[in-house]
């Protein structure tokens, strides 16, 4: 059974040699709300995520609002397992796939195929399951014999078309989205509307970050508003988005 939870957590990122930089610690504090600290050394410390409590359960699709540095994006890289809370419990029971940043590990210089093989692994995809869906992300992507060339050649259309086949390959207990994915041109658009539709629907759990009123309200059951590293609102989708939009 797919299950989040969250007791207390606190993320912080040390800036150093900070001190006596008053403009930039003045752009610090606009950028994350004023939310800075010192440590015992005295090291500045932006504390991204404060005391941070909640439970998400199998089935729910989970919309997070706050403006930008509110602390969205480091939800999901502590969902996603890229940040570890300085103190407090992230409990995360089921397989994650984050969609990101999709192009994360595609190596240039390497082909197509060794490309798959690479981001398939940092997905958490084993030997096997990539053999095994291969030849699908490879028809899927539409890229045919240039799946063994450098992905240098590519055009920027066929670069995310591979990362976005190899991203969506699996179906996910636990998926996390930063914004709708729109990759493509018009006729790979739709059927990669279609995928997508279909891993959110199929998923256990979705969380999605969004700035989207419309998106939140047609896509999750509940919604947290994030403002300044902390909660400030979590409930039914509708009536967060009405507080934090009206």
């Amino acid at each position: 059974m797919a299950n989040i939870l969250f007791e207390n957590v606190n993320v912080e990122f040390p800036i150093f040699n900070a001190n006596g930089r008053s403009l930039t610690s003045r752009l610090l504090e606009v950028a994350t709300g004023g939310r800075l600290d010192k440590d015992p050394s005295g090291r500045v410390l932006v504390k991204a995520l404060q005391g941070i409590n909640f439970e998400i359960m199998e089935g729910e699709r989970v919309g997070l609002l706050g403006h930008n540095g509110a602390g969205k994006s480091t939800m999901l890289r502590v969902l996603s397992r890229v940040y570890t809370p300085q103190s407090g419990r992230a409990h995360i029971e089921g397989r994650v796939t984050s969609l990101i940043d999709i192009s994360l590990g595609i190596n240039p210089e390497a082909s197509g195929r060794e490309n798959i093989h690479v981001r398939g692994t940092l997905l958490g995809l084993s030997k096997a399951e990539i053999a095994e869906k291969f030849n699908e992300i490879v028809e899927f992507s539409e890229l045919g014999d240039f799946i063994e060339m450098p992905v240098r050649t590519y055009s920027s259309g066929m670069h995310l078309r591979l990362a976005f086949a190899v991203s969506t390959v699996l179906k996910p207990e636990i998926l996390l989205m930063d914004e709708w994915l729109s990759v493509g041109d018009e006729s790979f658009r739709t059927k990669a509307e279609e995928r997508l539709t279909n891993l959110v629907d199929s998923a256990k759990i979705l969380v999605i970050a969004s700035h989207s009123r419309e998106l939140i309200e047609k896509t999750c059951t509940r919604a947290i508003w994030m403002e300044h590293g902390q909660v400030k609102m979590d409930g039914p989708a509708a009536e967060v988005a009405a507080a934090y939009f009206g």
